[in-house]
């Protein structure tokens, strides 16, 4: 049994998608990532520096942090443009001794290597 002209053109209206007229509303969500302190220190670093500290991480944990924290003495920027630069650095270091004392519990493992990876994804943005 084929459906009549007038089942079909009702159902081609309700949905969307199908030539028929649905009610247009369109929303804009906009979401925006808030970073604590430490996850903002993250300095932006050239891309080839970003991905030594990554390996050092993976490796040893909280090398790649402690690494990174000197880049910010050298200028990089970070997420913290209101903190002065040793405030950052330290807080980088504080990272990195966070790593350092919890990878024996796998937690500063994971964090280090999560720490190298948002410092490449950062790079990439960066460059």
């Amino acid at each position: 049994m084929e459906p009549s002209p007038k089942d079909g053109e009702s159902a081609a209206a309700a949905e969307p998608g199908r030539g028929g007229t649905a009610p247009s509303s369109g929303v804009v969500v906009q979401v925006r990532e808030k970073k604590g302190p430490l996850r903002a220190a993250i300095p932006y670093m050239p891309f080839p520096v970003a991905v030594i500290c990554l390996f050092l991480n993976t490796f040893v944990p909280g090398l790649g942090t402690f690494v990174s924290a000197f880049t910010v003495l050298c200028g990089a920027r970070t997420d913290l443009p209101d903190r002065h630069m040793c405030c950052v650095f330290w807080l980088n270091i504080a990272a990195a001794l966070i790593q350092v004392l919890t990878a024996i519990v796998m937690v500063g493992w994971i964090m280090s290597i999560f720490w190298g990876m948002d410092m490449v994804i950062l790079a990439s943005k960066y460059a």
